[in-house]
């Protein structure tokens, strides 16, 4: 009888899945009751870009355009004290008690456990920290040495760039897809069916209809992490 160890990996999207709510969504409201940005026209287009990422219609090169715009404004220094102020006041009381749970019984079982968010990396630096989560595969901001560009850096992580995105850093591991025994992806979101279908364990996190429909064709899990 083998006594080899069961290579595990768990992925996990953040917006609306271990976060109560959308980190994107919050930071531009988060800059915007800073007064770093005006709430005449930025609030109405925060709201409009994650309606269209919830119809499926969002065009992540003039989100990203948006969104990024922000950070080449304002020395480093200065975004990271708004960022851990963001992340105090914003993020952590959108971080479950069950999401928490669900994230340390998979470390607990020893498996290799990644962030996997279309949401920038500048932003979701510290929340993966908070998780726990050793891994962050991000939207990257790049970055000239002195300040963000207001580009991203390669393939955005976004739909099938995900999939993309993780099997690179699978590469840059050492590993592939096939030395897992079993794989997990948690999601709330139809944007991110091209990596729910590529593991073994795809479940969906309080999904939205589309998602929801998919997965119970298809008898995936459908679970909640809502307190």
């Amino acid at each position: 009888m083998s006594n080899t160890p069961t290579l595990k990996l768990a992925l996990f999207d953040l917006d609306e899945t271990l976060l109560h709510g959308d980190s994107d969504f919050e930071w531009t409201q988060f800059l915007i009751s800073e007064g770093v940005l005006d709430r005449a026209g930025n609030e109405a287009k925060n709201a409009e870009f994650l309606a269209q990422y919830n119809a499926g219609t969002l065009d992540i090169d003039a989100f990203l355009a948006c969104q990024l715009a922000p950070l080449t404004r304002y020395p480093r220094v200065q975004l990271d004290a708004w960022r851990q102020a963001f992340v105090a006041t914003r993020i952590r009381p959108l971080l479950g008690a069950p999401a928490r749970a669900l994230v340390r019984r998979h470390r607990d079982e020893g498996a290799v456990l990644a962030l996997v968010t279309a949401t920038n990396s500048f932003i979701t630096g510290p929340i993966a920290r908070e998780l726990g989560i050793e891994h962050l595969i991000a939207t990257i901001p790049a970055w000239d040495g002195e300040r963000f560009t207001g580009a991203a850096r390669g393939t955005p992580s976004f739909r099938a760039g995900k999939v993309e995105r993780v099997e690179a850093w699978l590469e840059s591991l050492g590993s592939w897809w096939g030395a897992f025994d079993e794989t997990w992806f948690y999601s709330d979101s139809h944007n991110d069916l091209p990596l729910l279908s590529r593991v073994s364990h795809p479940v969906a996190v309080d999904p939205d209809d589309t998602l929801r429909e998919h997965a119970g064709a298809r008898g995936w899990s459908i679970i909640s992490l809502r307190d």
